[in-house]
């Protein structure tokens, strides 16, 4: 998956850069959008950062590229998906006062874009790198801004631990950005990621399922009525150390959103018979005594809840349900970083 690629230093002499970052799962949900042209949410979120989910992206700025180049897990990405980036890249050399292109490498060691957050730990860990190798400094919260433009839940995916979204209300998005949640009384959580149907692509975008939900489900206002209750419960739960709290909101939250897209016409419905499986799976083991609440994003995987000392029994449990193909047991993450800078005409080894 590696490559080596001589190092072309940019602005005369800037280095590249490598900057490291890990998704980020909401358990209060980002859903829909105020304004879709400059990505802001119709209401706020928040969300665990997982150490188990990893993204690795390299940039450098080279004046001899006539465009942006970039690869995705070894492999050049799609025209659509270059000129997205390429497009948020213009965001960095403007602020930078740069003309310069940029050479893009980035690697998810884990599914892409099948509902684990893909975006969220690429566009954090592309915001760190491409804002740094450009020469700039930012505040967390302009880091956080710029990255909220690429993927909204990027914006969290920079921070460690729980992580607030403020969905603002400027109509520039300057309100718009996330910061870590002080306070947590939770040092022992640990979130079970079981994968359904080997991480494949899956059908709908979450972009364009949450437009679609929004345009068309009868439910989708109560879903936004709802959150506001959801994250002050959260945050009081994350607060006082209750975990149980936490697992309740975070799991009948995530149905609501479901049931919003399910609502929609045509239904957007990204659950597979193994993911219907491992809910019931979950509910029979908290049945049973087990901290265990799931969570589910837009694809099929289900996320679960729970702490240190039940992780390794639930894990094992929920390997066993037909349709699941493994189950990762993630940690709490850290907030995204830079992990190395490439000096002038050295080669690089991308990720």
């Amino acid at each position: 998956m590696s490559t080596t690629t001589p190092f072309i230093g940019s602005r005369g002499g800037s280095p590249g850069v490598t900057a490291r970052s890990c998704a980020n799962i909401a358990l209060v949900k980002y859903w829909g959008k105020r304004d879709a042209a400059r990505n802001l949410p119709a209401a706020g979120s928040l969300s665990l950062t997982l150490d188990a989910l990893v993204t690795e992206t390299w940039v450098e700025f080279d004046p001899g590229l006539v465009r942006d180049e970039l690869t995705l897990d070894g492999a050049a990405v799609s025209e659509e998906v270059r000129v997205k980036t390429s497009r948020w890249m213009e965001l960095v050399r403007a602020r930078a006062g740069l003309a310069q292109f940029a050479r893009i490498a980035s690697v998810n060691h884990f599914p892409t874009a099948s509902g684990l957050a893909s975006s969220a730990s690429g566009f954090a860990a592309l915001a760190v790198a491409a804002t740094r190798a450009a020469g700039l400094s930012l505040s967390a919260r302009e880091l956080s801004i710029l990255a909220r433009q690429g993927s909204g839940s990027a914006a969290r995916s920079l921070f460690g631990g729980f992580v607030r979204m403020h969905a603002g209300t400027a109509a520039d998005g300057s309100d718009c950005f996330a910061e870590p949640l002080a306070g947590s009384q939770l040092p022992d959580l640990r979130m079970l990621i079981a994968v359904v149907g080997a991480g494949a692509v899956k059908e709908h975008s979450s972009r364009d399922a949450m437009d679609h939900t929004a345009e068309t489900s009868p439910f989708y206002p109560a879903w936004l009525a709802l959150v506001p209750r959801d994250l002050e419960a959260a945050e009081r739960a994350i607060r006082g150390g209750d975990l149980r709290a936490l697992g309740e909101v975070a799991e009948g939250n995530a149905l609501a959103m479901h049931a919003s897209a399910i609502a929609a016409r045509p239904a957007i419905m990204y659950w597979q018979p193994a993911t219907l499986a491992l809910l019931a799976r979950v509910r029979e083991l908290r049945r049973a005594g087990a901290a265990a609440w799931a969570t589910t994003d837009a694809g099929p995987h289900v996320k679960v809840l729970t702490d240190a000392g039940s992780a390794a029994t639930l894990a094992a449990e929920l390997a066993q349900v037909p349709g699941c193909s493994r189950v990762l047991v993630s940690g709490v993450g850290q907030g995204a970083t830079v992990t190395a800078t490439t000096p002038q005409g050295e080669a690089k080894a991308t990720p």
